[in-house]
């Protein structure tokens, strides 16, 4: 199973036998509807398409609508497709996937929207140190970002230079996390470390 649509719920800490804490993340896992199939004979390649969440019929497009009508399903907020399933021909269309699919010690790639930070400047941006210090004339100058080009040559500030700008609100995937914990009872899962976006966000969770 290459991977599911899940919303961020939160974070929180474990503790080990020896007491020591580390920090998990609560994802809930679907319930996911297979929302389509993709075969190679009509779209040219093999995919799963997974559908999370709901919402009004009138929030809906003629395509989804007319997907709706065929699959007698319902409408979702988010679709996702997803390939190389591993029981790609035991699945149909309407089927459930949730979080039944991990066990615990699963390496998983969790993709989302990292927050949006508006526009930063370079130390909150890139991690700059300042210009100078509190001495030696400095007087408002702490967060400037210095010098950004050459004066007669070439006389231009080269592409690609850290400066200010708008930060997040990025796709973003964190990679080599770790389940942890599974409650199946609501779905959920912990992954050990922190995935990107806000609360409530929809993440995927790849294997």
């Amino acid at each position: 199973m290459p991977g599911v649509i899940a919303k961020k719920i939160g974070m929180t800490s474990l503790y080990t036998e020896e007491g020591l804490s580390y920090p998990v993340t609560l994802l809930k896992v679907g319930p996911c509807v297979i929302y389509d199939k993709k075969t190679i004979e009509r779209d040219g390649y093999s995919a799963i398409q997974l559908g999370y969440g709901e919402k009004k019929e009138k929030h809906t497009n003629k395509a989804e609508q007319g997907k709706i009508k065929v699959n007698n399903l319902k409408p979702v907020k988010s679709l996702q497709e997803f390939r190389n399933f591993d029981n790609y021909d035991e699945l149909n269309i309407g089927d459930i996937v949730d979080s039944s699919v991990f066990v615990e010690g699963d390496e998983v790639v969790v993709t989302g929207v990292s927050k949006g930070k508006g526009f930063q400047g370079v130390m909150k941006r890139h991690g700059f140190g300042g210009v100078g210090g509190t001495t030696h004339g400095q007087k408002d100058r702490l967060r400037a970002p210095g010098s950004i080009g050459q004066s007669s040559s070439p006389s231009r500030v080269f592409k690609g230079m850290k400066m200010g700008g708008r930060t997040g609100g990025n796709k973003t995937s964190v990679k080599n996390l770790r389940v942890v914990k599974i409650v199946s009872d609501e779905n959920m899962i912990m992954v050990r470390g922190a995935v990107p976006g806000a609360i409530n966000s929809i993440v995927e969770i790849n294997k």
